[in-house]
């Protein structure tokens, strides 16, 4: 199931909150925890039942390690309960999304001949594998950390955040559960969630899908972009990748505040960044932070000097990059990021005197080019993106990519300046495609985030009609839905 289909918006939502007050509200506060499970697991299995199998192991398996590890106070059996739990933890993450890509790899460059036979990947396994990793860690750094087993199995399954994240940590969300004073309706929270997912959700459908049709376009014709087509499409996938994922985390969000939990940002409005540093404290800050606590850390941090903290970090970006899929390009990405990160710490007492304008436009730019190799379908396609990029030919919008992505609204801006003008469709169409692409450049640098609008939220009539006009909008828009680009991760 996704957040963006009609059965979600329409009935799982709907019954599953009105379910859970009114179980709390007889004081059963323990079947309304299971109720809230139950839902979690019907949205999870809504996709493939066949998943459910591997999340409820992974569950059993977790759980159980952290019991064993809580029974005894041998060291030497704690630790390696703690690395047989990380070991089989990695291993169904590679079993289930990396095999095929090493097998092939092997082959491609080794000469060799592994077949292995391809298998569904299951929704989410990148994002609970890390927050289940985290809880085995905490557990054997903290033998008194004990939560039974609803408790457990709700925070990993909770369904707002177990297909994309954000990955929150088991201290962030199960307390919440076990609240008191979150198990009533709180009206300010049901009206703040109804704002951060309608805006989620307007971000995702009037957004994100609009602009991933100019990039599913561009990217399935590299070698006749020219410069004019291939700047157009690299900004598209870059705003794209940016509301589908923020979009979700939004929804998510929301979703949380109608049950009274609050879960943890994820984004804090990254592409006004003016370093490749701040970036990264600003997009995906949970994986981020994962990361810092799990690997960085624990490889020396920044204790062992400056040759071993530079190595640590582009670690810790490699490591990102290939938790983001299993390919060339996107270790290629990762790497990228990790030698602009060493570069934005090693120079930032210089570039800090730059004029901000300068230092965010090279910022925007490198994260720009970046994507180029995290969109592609293989490295050589992204060094011949790049070469019409910088090929400085600048050729006319291509008219096809306008007929196939240009939005379903802008049909009525067409007919109307059609009827008062005779500029040709193709003048007028090509305007709208820009003017789009300049408006998601505006909205993703200027305009407020959720969170500042949470922060200064005051529910009056502009508030309401907005959020009833972006949340009806964007569900008219449900017939031509897309999927989130995150589960694919």
């Amino acid at each position: 199931m996704i957040f963006n289909s009609f059965i979600f918006v329409l009935l799982f939502l709907p019954l599953t909150v009105a379910g859970y007050y009114i179980i709390n509200k007889t004081g059963h506060f323990d079947i309304a925890k299971l109720f809230l499970l139950c839902m979690s697991l019907w949205f999870y299995i809504y996709v493939h039942i066949s998943f459910l199998p591997i999340l409820i192991l992974s569950i059993l398996l977790n759980y159980g390690l952290v019991l064993l590890m809580n029974r005894t106070v041998n060291k030497m059996i704690r630790k390696s309960l703690l690395v047989s739990g990380i070991l089989l933890n990695l291993g169904s993450l590679i079993y289930f999304k990396y095999l095929g890509f090493f097998a092939s790899t092997a082959n491609q460059y080794l000469k060799t001949s592994f077949t292995v036979a391809s298998v569904l990947l299951p929704l989410g396994i990148s994002f609970f594998t890390f927050q289940q990793i985290s809880y085995l860690v905490d557990s054997y750094r903290d033998s008194t950390l004990k939560y039974n087993f609803l408790d457990y199995s709700l925070f990993v399954a909770f369904f707002p955040k177990i297909a994309q994240g954000p990955i929150a940590f088991h201290h962030e969300l199960i307390p919440q559960f076990n609240n008191e004073n979150r198990k009533q309706i709180n009206y300010e929270n049901i009206s703040k969630g109804l704002v951060c997912f309608s805006f989620g959700l307007a971000k995702k459908m009037l957004l994100a899908d609009n602009l991933g049709a100019i990039a599913d376009w561009g990217y399935g014709n590299i070698p006749a972009l020219g410069t004019t087509n291939a700047l157009i499409v690299m900004l598209a996938y870059t705003l794209q990748i940016y509301f589908d994922f923020s979009g979700y985390c939004d929804m998510a969000s929301g979703i949380c505040l109608f049950f009274n939990i609050d879960l943890v940002n994820n984004f804090d409005s990254p592409y006004k960044s003016l370093s490749i540093s701040e970036f990264w404290k600003r997009w995906h800050i949970t994986l981020t932070r994962f990361f810092r606590q799990y690997v960085y850390f624990p490889l020396g941090g920044n204790r062992k000097g400056k040759l071993r903290t530079y190595a640590n970090m582009f670690i810790v970006f490699l490591l990102s990059g290939l938790w983001h899929g299993a390919a060339l390009t996107f270790i290629l990405w990762g790497m990228l990021h990790g030698i602009g990160m060493c570069l934005s710490k090693l120079c930032g007492k210089y570039t800090s005197k730059l004029p901000r304008l300068i230092r965010w436009l090279a910022t925007f730019l490198f994260v720009n080019l970046a994507w180029v190799f995290f969109r592609s379908e293989s490295i050589t396609y992204a060094n011949i993106f790049l070469k019409q990029l910088f090929s400085w030919n600048w050729i006319p919008v291509s008219a096809e990519m306008v007929i196939l992505a240009l939005p379903t609204e802008a049909n009525l801006i067409q007919y109307l300046v059609q009827h008062y003008s005779s500029i040709s469709i193709y003048y007028t169409a090509s305007s709208i495609i820009i003017a789009f692409i300049l408006f998601s450049t505006f909205a993703s640098v200027y305009m407020k985030n959720i969170q500042q609008r949470l922060s200064s939220f005051i529910p009056n009539v502009k508030t309401i009609v907005l959020t009833l006009f972006l949340l009806l909008w964007s569900i008219l828009s449900f017939s031509e839905v897309g999927t989130f680009l995150y589960i694919n991760f």
